[in-house]
């Protein structure tokens, strides 16, 4: 049998068994089942305090402007940088209450609504993971922008001056992809809220979705555009009923979190194959990217919670993409080189 055969096989096998394992009944987080976080919540709303903390938040007008207009026009700049709506401020305050309680106690932490609390610095929600963030946008751009320009700019091209390189408007698409999404990463962890929450959850989701397809394409060196349709359909209804689930059913958090780990285990998954049977000159870079991406997908299975507040489990795993990326653009760069000139001696 055909090693290309073989290696479709055990992917097809692994996607089905990673995904079919994801549908599975999921629960509430235990800190959002807590009825005193609960009765904090409503307190919070009705009296807008927490402990001997109060904010001006929840006290708004009817239309939905603050009762004390004259501090807020004085200190207009400064409330639009700190202001925090009333659910945020008062799931925050509740969370970061309750939890200093559980600290008392020696309790260990625990999730709220899917995610571990992490304090805010600065007018920011999560500091560091917009910093992370911000790097792995520019980290994108670079490679996408030296990419574009090796392959249009630095390498032959056909008389209608498209590439030779068969999987250029792909990995265009995917820098696309990647930076859209690296963007409202920043912007959610920046300041959360219904709007950014639901950007970056889609971002990501489509973004691996069309990783897992563009990783089969180039592993089985799929060119015909009927092969890739019937790769590409089934990926983009799973990801698509997803997107839709998240932004018109419930914004689960933790069933998210699962359904994104199937799909990194199944990109994984594609390219270690691919890394086994091949015998490109830069496989070496490409074994490094899947190296880091199981290490990646460890990390985000193990889920710890933040230390001292600020760095949890995502931001290691975000951290760990920044080299990561440069890698995985030189790669790409090496390859279009690699198979460009193939296709010239064929030429030729």
């Amino acid at each position: 049998m055909p090693i290309y055969v073989q290696m479709a096989r055990c992917c097809w096998i692994i996607c089905f068994l990673v995904f079919s394992s994801l549908f599975r009944a999921y629960e509430a987080s235990p800190g959002d089942s807590d009825q005193l976080y609960r009765a904090c919540l409503s307190q919070c709303q009705k009296t807008s305090c927490v402990g001997a903390r109060c904010f001006s938040c929840c006290n708004s007008a009817s239309d939905g402007s603050p009762l004390d207009a004259s501090w807020y026009n004085i200190k207009h700049l400064y409330f639009w940088w700190n202001h925090w709506d009333c659910q945020s401020n008062c799931r925050y305050h509740c969370m970061l209450y309750r939890e200093n309680e559980r600290a008392e106690l020696g309790l260990e932490p625990v999730k709220y609504h899917g995610k571990w609390l992490s304090r805010r610095q600065y007018g920011f929600q999560e500091p560091i993971s917009v910093a992370i963030s911000a790097l792995n946008l520019v980290m994108h751009f670079h490679g996408w922008r030296s990419f574009s320009n090796l392959i249009y700019y630095s390498l032959p091209l056909k008389p209608d001056k498209t590439p030779f390189y068969d999987y250029a408007g792909l990995f265009n698409i995917y820098g696309l992809l990647a930076m859209n999404a690296w963007f409202w990463s920043a912007a959610f962890h920046f300041r959360e809220m219904d709007l950014t929450e639901k950007l970056e959850f889609s971002s990501f989701v489509a973004l691996l979705g069309y990783s897992i397809i563009l990783a089969i394409i180039r592993s089985f060196s799929l060119r015909t555009d009927a092969a890739r349709v019937m790769v590409a359909a089934p990926i983009v209804a799973f990801a698509t009923t997803h997107i839709l689930f998240l932004c018109n059913y419930k914004m689960d958090y933790e069933w998210n979190t699962k359904v994104c780990i199937g799909m990194g285990i199944a990109q994984v998954a594609s390219w270690s194959i691919w890394c086994g049977a091949t015998e490109h000159p830069c496989r070496w870079k490409l074994r490094m990217v899947v190296v880091g991406g199981i290490f990646g997908v460890v990390v985000k299975m193990l889920d710890f919670p933040p230390y001292q507040g600020l760095v949890n489990s995502e931001v290691v795993l975000n951290a760990s993409n920044i080299p990561l990326t440069y890698m995985w653009w030189n790669f790409i760069k090496d390859d279009a080189e690699f198979r460009t000139v193939n296709l010239l001696k064929k030429v030729r």
